[in-house]
């Protein structure tokens, strides 16, 4: 709700500013362009989402993404305490894990929400405990090793080597997942005390 009145209150300040810089004209001709850029890039990036998720579902299918579960158990219990006990909680972690590393933000989101509800019902109601705080800082940061999205925006937008990136996406990915986990858990410690 608050998002909304934001993104109301920008639009009506670029609104007026345009009308009384005399931009009016540009600010009408660019709107209908701009909607055009944003279905075109919306249209391309379709292709590339569906492939990866499919490949997505055809490895939960096949039982790979069962086999990264028990590969990824021993980092998600250190991380978090309660998916040792918690088969539903370990299996959405994992899973939104795997779907984190294969770039595929959007099929992530739902399992990051699966698992936030069973986290959020293992602490106090109406606060975030250390693992939820732990595990939306996963999610922000999120680790990945083929950036799917990424690479499909690049590709729609011409870009000839589109996974070029690759390294970079990596070096940062690693540094800002790990550097978020450390801070949240030495916050975490600070807060108790």
């Amino acid at each position: 709700m608050l998002m909304s009145w934001i993104f109301t209150c920008m639009a009506g300040i670029s609104l007026i500013a345009a009308l009384l810089l005399g931009n009016g004209a540009a600010l009408a001709a660019s709107i209908p362009a701009g909607a055009q850029a944003g279905i075109t890039l919306a249209i391309s990036m379709a292709g590339t989402l569906c492939l990866w998720t499919g490949i997505s579902a055809l490895m939960e299918h096949l039982g790979i993404t069962q086999r990264l579960a028990r590969l990824f158990a021993p980092v998600l219990h250190r991380i978090f305490p309660s998916a040792r006990s918690d088969p539903t909680l370990s299996g959405a972690l994992s899973a939104n894990v795997c779907a984190n590393l294969l770039g595929l933000g959007n099929a992530a989101t739902p399992l990051g929400i699966q698992a936030a509800q069973c986290l959020a019902k293992k602490g106090a109601p109406g606060r975030a405990n250390d693992q939820l705080c732990r595990l939306i800082v996963l999610n922000t940061a999120s680790i990945q090793l083929i950036p799917t999205t990424v690479a499909a925006v690049r590709s729609a937008l011409g870009s000839a080597r589109p996974f070029s990136i690759l390294p970079a996406v990596w070096i940062t990915s690693l540094c800002s997942a790990g550097l978020g986990l450390v801070s949240a858990m030495l916050l975490g410690r600070v807060w108790k005390k």
